[in-house]
């Protein structure tokens, strides 16, 4: 099965500035949890749910895919 790659002909499909600048944000956070070495859904999933429960600066940096192990995710 092939891999879904994000890349050149999806930025065919942005309609609007702000549309492409969405996919670009989004995309910037699936390729540095990739560099990171965590799973982009499952970072993403585990930031997602804890996002509104942070309330310190330290609680957003606990959120970071830098400071997270991929262990402590699944």
């Amino acid at each position: 099965m092939k891999p879904f790659v994000i890349g050149r002909k999806a930025w065919l499909f942005s309609d609007t500035p702000k549309g492409a600048a969405a996919s670009a944000q989004i995309y910037s956070l699936v390729e540095t949890a990739k560099i990171n070495g965590q799973g982009p859904y499952t970072w993403l999933r585990h930031v997602l749910e804890r996002l509104p429960h942070a309330a310190s600066v330290e609680d957003y940096e606990a959120l970071l895919p830098w400071n997270c192990s991929p262990e402590f995710l699944r």
